[in-house]
C-alpha cells in the first residue's frame, strides 16, 4: 500500500531527510522523565515553571509529580508556602527492560555530572 505523499515514510522511500517538523512529534523521554530532569535541576521549581518547559498543563505535571511520589521517586516537602521536591536516584526505573538501572542513572546521561552530584550531596541547585 503507498504512503500517502507528504508524509515521512513517503520521504525515506524517496531517499529524502524528513522535514525537522516530522521528526519533533516524539522525544526519548517520556513526560514524566522530563518532569524528573526539571526537578533535579530545580527542587524548587513551581509546577507552573515545570510545565512551561516540558510543554505540558499545570495539572498535567501536578498528576506526573503525584505518580512519581506514589513510585517512591519524589518526595514533596512543603518550605513555607512553597514546595522542595527530593529525589531518591537509587529507586529502579520501572520498565523491566531498564529495571537495571536507577533514577541516578537516567539523570546522569541527561544532566551534567556536577547537577547530579548535588543531588547525591542534598546541595544547592547548580547551573547545567
Amino acid at each position: 500500500m503507498a504512503t500517502a505523499p507528504g508524509r515521512a515514510g513517503d520521504k525515506a522511500a524517496r531517499g529524502t531527510r524528513p522535514a525537522e517538523a516530522d521528526l519533533r512529534h516524539w522525544t526519548f523521554l517520556s513526560n514524566h522523565g522530563h518532569v524528573l530532569v526539571c526537578l533535579a535541576r530545580d527542587p524548587e521549581a513551581r509546577l507552573r515553571d515545570v510545565a512551561q518547559s516540558v510543554g505540558i498543563t499545570e495539572r498535567a505535571v501536578q498528576k506526573i509529580v503525584s505518580d512519581l511520589e506514589d513510585a517512591g521517586v519524589v518526595q514533596r516537602v512543603r518550605d513555607g508556602r512553597r514546595n522542595r521536591y527530593r529525589l531518591f536516584l537509587e529507586r529502579p526505573l520501572r520498565h523491566p527492560l531498564e529495571a537495571h538501572r536507577n533514577v541516578g542513572s537516567l539523570l546522569g546521561m541527561v544532566l551534567s555530572t556536577t547537577t547530579v552530584r548535588r543531588l547525591t550531596s542534598g546541595g544547592e541547585p547548580a547551573a547545567d
